[in-house]
């Protein structure tokens, strides 16, 4: 089908609102993406007609739920191309997958002595749970580096990798620099690595970013475990999704205790759990949240993800185009991106311009963006952030230039 941005907005009734007496410029979809009406009314006749609690009723509306969500499963099983449904566990989001996975797998397999490998690019929850874990069991955190070009320079990783590395732990797309990781030939240079050195390791992406922007493959990636939030995909929050490869997530204990992830309690003989991937889901899941999701990939996926990458990048390179043209801004990252752009303006500081953009109604994000590691690299206390999404148009880039070139001539 043939990309059309108006007819896409017309999902979006968000973005017809005007802030501050001016047209929304949403520029904020690396931190969360608008949803559609198709994802908003799902979820909604979901919690008016078909609500009930899962894997826990004989009764008609709860049979119909349990479906509905596993029927999701499967969708997202399709999605990423897991080889099984069972690969898919449902999470909050990308960083309570990540801290599964430290929590589970970490503690089970990594020990006193061995290491992990993260990269200067991650975000916080691709750093902090790593951290911990090192805290209680000793292990080393290594960490790769950026090279001039805000990318990653594969011929550090063999100095990386040796006979103790267990993990290796990196993002798809950087949310500040917009760089692009070559996963599946990071991958293939890790394991080969490992081989050679005897190394037992294992390979986890963050895919919060790159989940909107592109098809992911994790069999062809040939990651162990992927993970990334629904809301960053058109879906709801409080809702993500970890991949695990059966065979690990098997092996793998539960990290959280409660109802609907054992298969038998007693007092005398003890605790059997339930079957990967339903003994990493205890407790009550978000229902309406898994729905929403499902209804969230329905909806790109009828656009098209090839549709998808293939207008942003237009979108991109007319953005880096006229930001280009801004005499005092200073860009951040590789020449090719993708999703966001960080940049600086003169010697403003980033909260300073966020705020003067809102005036405009001109949304971007200001900070740290949780990868403060990234900071220190570029020696900045923060950066400002303009993302796209699939209902970013010519005319908001147009819009964010010329206010910026605003604020270039009005402060100097």
């Amino acid at each position: 089908m043939t990309f059309s941005v108006k007819k896409v907005r017309q999902n979006f009734p968000v973005l017809t609102q005007q802030i501050n007496g001016h047209p929304l410029v949403y520029l904020d979809s690396a931190a969360s993406a608008q949803k559609p009406v198709q994802v908003i009314e799902r979820e909604s006749e979901f919690c008016l007609h078909q609500y009930a609690a899962v894997h826990r009723g004989i009764h008609t509306l709860s049979s119909v739920a349990t479906r509905m969500v596993e029927n999701v499963r499967h969708q997202i099983a399709q999605f990423i191309h897991a080889q099984s449904d069972e690969e898919i566990v449902f999470v909050k989001g990308t960083t309570e997958g990540i801290n599964l996975v430290a929590n589970s797998y970490g503690r089970k397999f990594i020990n006193n002595g061995d290491n992990i490998v993260i990269t200067e690019m991650e975000h916080h929850a691709n750093i902090v749970p790593w951290y911990m874990l090192a805290e209680h069991i000793g292990c080393e955190i290594r960490i790769w580096p950026l090279d001039e070009n805000g990318e990653l320079d594969q011929s550090v990783l063999s100095s990386l990798i040796d006979s103790r590395t267990k993990l290796l732990s990196f993002t798809h797309l950087s949310n500040v620099l917009g760089t692009v990781n070559p996963v599946r030939e990071i991958i293939k240079q890790a394991r080969k690595l490992a081989d050679e050195q005897g190394a037992q390791l294992h390979i986890l992406v963050d895919g919060a970013q790159a989940i909107m922007h592109k098809k992911v493959d994790v069999q062809k990636l040939g990651c162990d475990f992927y993970v990334f939030s629904g809301h960053k995909l058109y879906g709801p929050t409080g809702i993500g999704v970890l991949y695990g490869r059966k065979s690990l997530l098997d092996a793998m204990p539960p990290w959280e205790g409660g109802g609907a992830m054992i298969k038998h309690v007693s007092l005398q003989t003890g605790i059997t759990y339930a079957e990967s991937p339903w003994r990493f889901e205890a407790g009550t899941p978000n229902t309406a949240g898994i729905i929403g999701l499902g209804a969230a990939v329905d909806y790109v996926s009828s656009i098209g993800l090839d549709e998808i990458k293939q207008y942003e990048q237009e979108l991109m390179d007319y953005a880096i185009t006229g930001l280009k043209e801004i005499n005092s801004l200073k860009l951040y990252g590789p020449e090719q991106r993708q999703g966001v752009i960080a940049f600086n303006l003169g010697r403003h500081h980033a909260y300073d311009v966020g705020s003067f953009l809102d005036q405009y109604g001109i949304a971007i994000r200001t900070g740290h963006h949780c990868a403060l590691p990234l900071m220190e690299h570029y020696q900045v206390p923060s950066m400002c952030r303009a993302s796209l999404a699939i209902y970013t148009t010519k005319e908001d880039i147009d819009v964010l230039v010329a206010a910026l070139q605003r604020i270039e001539k009005l402060l100097g």
